[in-house]
């Protein structure tokens, strides 16, 4: 399990050792400043064992992979704010980390999962997007895990990987990071600093709680045929400004705080993914927005303990620079 300190990979991780305890996973993270130890918390020790590595470190990745049964990438630079400015680090880890991840999986002989993202399409007026949309990437981030996928595709037909892929709609839920568009409004509601909204907030998003997509993983994991992708969207299309209205209903703050700034460079208008092949498997979402976006927003107010030290460190110098302002409390 690449990338299992992460949001979605920690999430994954306590789930799937929560409904089966008999199952061991190694767990290999860089422990980038997205990646935490302390989201892993909550997980059996006794059932993980874990790697502080780079997936593109060949010798490490073979060490993790031996005597498993899969592998799981989540492990990616993902924040698309920080891929407009320093594209390098996600082709590094992005394409050349699962090119790394591939041949282990390949020498191994097991199955490899790639976690991937509805970004590789880029953007949909109407409709949604199927498995069988060409990709179209907008930004640096979604043309490196674009890339990744490409491989993933690749090594299947060429050398005959049992390799699949997973792309998910935005995802939500505790544990994320404050960069990303949720608990960024909600911890700068909580404190009564300016919200950020690019452009008029009218961009489209798939939201997709975390769990949910936890649970489609596993199930494309163990159902899913090698060579295909499988699309997991969320229950429901909402338009940033009312997400951001929404926590602010949440949080008992004002509408005033709404600062609309400038667009982000090739910012796509709306995603949406049609999840019919994934839940021709016996998927299903479970946790509607209202559901997801309380459940969220209570968890920030109650862990104050996990953001307060991402909030106070380098996280606020990247902060000014990328809107130009300084956080308050």
């Amino acid at each position: 399990m690449t990338g299992g300190a992460g949001f979605i990979g920690s999430t994954y991780v306590r789930r799937h050792l929560a409904e089966r305890p008999d199952d061991e996973i190694v767990v290999l993270d860089k422990l980038t400043y997205a990646g935490r130890r302390e989201n892993l918390a909550d997980a059996p020790p006794s059932q993980i064992e874990f790697a502080e590595a780079d997936i593109a470190d060949r010798e490490a990745v073979a060490r993790a992979v031996d005597g498993c049964d899969a592998v799981v990438n989540f492990a990616a630079e993902s924040h698309v704010d920080r891929s407009i400015a320093e594209p390098d680090a996600f082709i590094q880890t992005d394409v050349f980390g699962t090119f790394v991840l591939l041949e282990a999986a390949r020498d191994a002989g097991i199955r490899h999962l790639q976690i991937s993202t509805d970004e590789v399409y880029g953007s949909i007026e109407e409709g949604s997007f199927t498995e069988s949309s060409p990709i179209d990437p907008s930004s640096p981030y979604s043309a490196s895990k674009a890339g990744g996928d490409l491989l993933v595709g690749a090594f299947q037909k060429t050398y005959g990987v049992d390799a699949l892929i997973v792309r998910a709609s935005n995802n939500y839920g505790p544990y994320q990071h404050p960069e990303k568009l949720i608990p960024l409004m909600v911890l700068n509601a909580m404190a009564g600093d300016r919200l950020p909204v690019y452009g008029d907030g009218m961009q489209v998003r798939n939201w997709l709680f975390t769990e949910d997509f936890a649970s489609a993983i596993d199930v494309v994991l163990e159902r899913g045929e090698a060579g295909e992708v499988y699309n997991v969207g969320g229950p429901e299309e909402l338009p940033n400004i009312e997400v951001v209205k929404r926590i602010l209903e949440l949080t008992g703050r004002d509408e005033s705080l709404i600062d609309h700034v400038g667009d982000r460079l090739g910012h796509d208008r709306r995603y949406s993914l049609s999840a019919d092949r994934t839940e021709g498997l016996g998927w299903r979402a479970r946790v509607h927005f209202d559901e997801g976006i309380e459940r969220t927003v209570a968890w920030y107010r109650d862990n104050r303990d996990w953001w307060e030290p991402i909030r106070s460190g380098e996280y606020r110098e990247y902060y000014e620079r990328q809107y130009g302002t300084k956080l308050g409390s």
